[in-house]
């Protein structure tokens, strides 16, 4: 099962509540003529309701989501898509967090805390990169959506040392996620380095994957489903740092034996161009996607189901940066082809993998 981070196929019937009215993941990268998805359209992407240009006979079942949790982000997706239905939205802090968390961070680990407001990641490093480096204070800062996210320079505080300090945050606040954001300096600019790690809240009941462990099949993580679920229910991870590694990494698993689900996610398309509404850049990664599904497809067994779907949108196109309201789409190779509609619930994932996994 394949997640391509926010791969949004068009606004959720209540998109306008998230401020969100006309966003399109895809529409708006399907204007770059880098897009190319021919992979995708024969397994019928482009035959999903809402859509338009599809296959005469589509390789793949396939369907329109609806998102029922309340909110728009990664752990929200990933856990309904899991089987867990978020009825209240996750803490936002569009005033930065408390004096009280931030002194709590401070004290436990030695550091001053700078910055402390919603921003991008790229702009908080430069505007606030060079007293970091001065002072040894942590940037703190979250976005829109339930975030903290501590960014450091790697030679400042070294990246265990960074992820300890994160560990610290996630003990003592309530966001979603905690986020290591570590930088370098490369040509005189402060750039991140692919050395994100996510710190989740634990989910609060069983997922799919604790049910399918407990019954002996394996649950292999690739990307940062690990970090997502906070190992929870995962029998197996490999922490990747782009799409191309995580890729290259589901081919190889493609090859060995294993019995259960190898779930992946794919976080470029939203980490690398969907917040820094790059349409282009967002444009070649479906692209690269794109030719990988081909190459696994031609790899799987008679016995083999892949599925490939999203967690929420983030569209290049749209005014703001942040993640969108969007449906996803639900593609499912290995089983008769047909429409499945339009469908409330990314949950009827769950129940589609433990049906096929009794």
């Amino acid at each position: 099962m394949i997640v391509a981070d926010s791969f949004g196929i068009g606004g959720a019937p209540d998109a306008d509540r998230f401020g969100d009215k006309g966003a399109n993941t895809l529409k708006s990268i399907m204007s770059s003529p880098f897009f190319k998805a021919d992979n995708l359209k024969a397994l019928g992407l482009f035959n999903i309701d809402g859509l338009s240009g599809g296959v005469d006979s589509p390789e793949a079942a396939y369907a329109r989501l609806i998102e029922k949790s309340n909110g728009k982000d990664t752990t929200t997706g990933h856990w309904e898509i899991a089987g867990i239905v978020s009825d209240k939205p996750m803490p936002t802090y569009p005033d930065g967090f408390s004096d009280e968390l931030l002194d709590k961070l401070s004290k436990r680990t030695g550091r001053g805390v700078i910055c402390n407001k919603p921003y991008s990641g790229t702009e908080v490093i430069a505007d606030y990169g060079d007293e970091h480096l001065k002072t040894g204070a942590l940037i703190v800062y979250t976005s829109a959506d339930s975030v903290l996210q501590i960014a450091a320079h790697e030679e400042v505080v070294p990246l265990n040392e960074l992820y300890k300090y994160c560990e610290i945050a996630r003990e003592i606040s309530d966001v979603g996620r905690v986020i290591a954001r570590p930088f370098t300096t490369v040509d005189g600019k402060y750039v991140r380095t692919a050395n994100r790690r996510d710190f989740s809240l634990l989910p609060p009941r069983d997922t799919m994957l604790d049910r399918l462990m407990a019954k002996g099949y394996d649950t292999i993580s690739v990307g940062k489903i690990y970090d997502i679920f906070a190992g929870k229910g995962i029998s197996e991870y490999y922490l990747t740092h782009s799409n191309a590694e995580g890729m290259a990494k589901t081919l190889e698993l493609v090859k060995t034996d294993f019995n259960g689900l190898c779930f992946v996610n794919l976080v470029d398309f939203d980490m690398l161009y969907g917040h820094r509404n790059d349409v282009d850049g967002y444009a070649k990664a479906v692209a690269e996607l794109d030719a990988f599904l081909g190459e696994l497809v031609s790899k799987l067994k008679d016995t083999d189901l892949l599925i490939i779907t999203a967690d929420h949108g983030c569209d290049p196109g749209d005014i703001s940066t942040d993640h969108t309201r969007e449906c996803v789409p639900l593609l499912v190779y290995g089983i008769p082809p047909k429409n499945l509609g339009t469908i409330e619930g990314f949950d009827y994932i769950s129940k589609l993998v433990e049906e096929k996994l009794k």
